[in-house]
């Protein structure tokens, strides 16, 4: 138990200073330069490694250990967003190779927490689909708290004052993360086998995959609707904040009604988690949650609408992240933990970076109305697929019995969640039960 307490506290602290940056990147962007295009250039210069360097960086966290890994990676992420915060004085490139530095060691910590996460909650002897649940209420909670002081702390240190708070949250993290989670078999066993080679590492991950269709089809909409959420959190909400209010405090109030939404559903599905119809739950909460919230923001020009609006998302997307990690915990053997993690969450991710490219795009070229509407479209035809192919998507509803270690099944990609996350998760990606509360 004490490893998944250093694993919550741990998670909420990186997503308060994630939050954080993921608001004040864009906005250090808009301000210095006026362009939706390199907004969209910046939040893709950190979210691509994040990435790609999940799947790559997985036999070598397999090889080294995740908990190593994890703090080194943390650590060395606070001095990049130390940089960060002072690099935008040395210029748009400058920063852009910075914050390549940035997504790169944060994906490889992230993949290490991920790793870290199924196994601590088997160790605690929680309920699996009630442990996640509670991990993904906490980090939520977190981006509510980070969103709701965020466009304050924005308006009042400028965006390079938050980034360093960001750089004191990793810090903060590799501490709990060294002082409460035990060391596991694999950081500590110098008995244990010689590790596969990288390849064959590689290639283990991706066979398990093509071979389940339901795993399939969950990456296949998470990319759509992670790129989407990507477009809308990272340039539509800071372009619409920006034309009609003029002010940053609305960034972490659209944020804050979206996390408060989602941390209040939270609560209730904690409750419900161990009985309640996984597809139907999910598959609802989608359809609510997802593409309603664009299209209120490309026909109405009023805050009260908006965060209205994204509060009956964040309360309708409660249960998504749980449901995929318990459904996905439960699939995949233990000793493919960090391959088929990486690999499946890098799937589900890919769209995060286009998402940006693309929503700067069609905002400087098509309009922020028109872009709303077509991400919109596009996020209703991906949350309809559990619809159009329901025998595959209520496997969900089956519990099957860990191909792997009993009690140490394996982790999940996650859904982005909306404007509140970071990342991975954040977020991390950014959003996301981001399983380091970053992505």
């Amino acid at each position: 138990m004490k490893g998944l307490v250093g694993l919550l506290i741990a998670g909420t602290v990186s997503k308060v200073g994630s939050v954080l940056t993921f608001l004040a990147v864009p906005w250090l962007v808009l301000v210095t330069t006026g362009s939706p295009s390199l907004m969209g250039l910046a939040a893709a210069a950190e979210l691509l490694p994040y990435v790609l360097i999940g799947p790559l960086g997985a036999p070598l966290v397999d090889r080294i250990g995740p908990r190593r890994v994890s703090i080194v990676a943390d650590l060395g992420s606070a001095v990049v967003m130390a940089a960060v915060a002072l690099g935008q004085r040395g210029g748009f490139g400058l920063l852009l190779v910075l914050l390549v530095l940035a997504g790169a060691l944060r994906g490889l910590g992230d993949c290490a927490k991920r790793v870290l996460l199924p196994s601590t909650i088997a160790a605690s002897g929680v309920d699996m689909t009630r442990a996640t649940t509670v991990y993904d209420g906490v980090n939520r909670l977190a981006g509510l708290l980070g969103a709701a002081a965020g466009g304050v702390l924005i308006a009042w240190l400028e965006a390079p004052g938050a980034l360093l708070l960001d750089g004191v949250s990793f810090v903060a993290c590799a501490m709990l993360v060294a002082a409460l989670v035990p060391a596991g078999t694999r950081d500590t066993d110098d008995d244990a086998p010689p590790p596969e080679p990288y390849l064959t590492a590689l290639r283990g991950g991706v066979d398990f995959l093509r071979g389940s269709r339901l795993m399939t089809g969950i990456l296949a909409m998470l990319f759509v609707t992670n790129l989407a959420d990507q477009a809308n959190a990272a340039v539509f909400v800071p372009v619409w904040v920006d034309r009609v209010l003029g002010s940053p405090e609305a960034l972490g109030w659209v944020s804050a009604a979206f996390g408060l939404g989602a941390v209040l559903g939270n609560v209730v599905f904690t409750a419900l988690a161990p009985r309640a119809p996984r597809y139907a739950v999910f598959t609802i909460g989608f359809l609510i949650g997802g593409s309603p919230r664009l299209a209120v923001m490309a026909l109405a020009d009023d805050l009260t609408l908006v965060l209205v609006a994204g509060f009956a998302s964040g309360l309708a997307m409660a249960a998504v992240n749980p449901i995929l990690a318990a459904t996905m915990f439960e699939r995949v053997p233990a000793h493919l933990q960090a391959r088929v993690l990486s690999l499946s969450n890098a799937i589900g991710f890919a769209g995060i970076p286009l998402g940006s490219l693309l929503g700067g795009w069609a905002v400087q070229h098509l309009g922020l109305t028109p872009a709303l509407l077509i991400f919109g479209a596009c996020y209703l035809g991906a949350t309809l697929l559990p619809v159009l192919s329901p025998g595959i998507w209520r496997e969900m509803d089956r519990r099957p019995t860990p191909t792997g270690a009993p009690g140490t099944p394996d982790a999940t990609p996650t859904h982005d969640g909306g404007p509140d996350a970071n990342t991975a998760a954040a977020a991390s990606a950014r959003h996301t039960l981001s399983s380091s509360g970053r992505a």
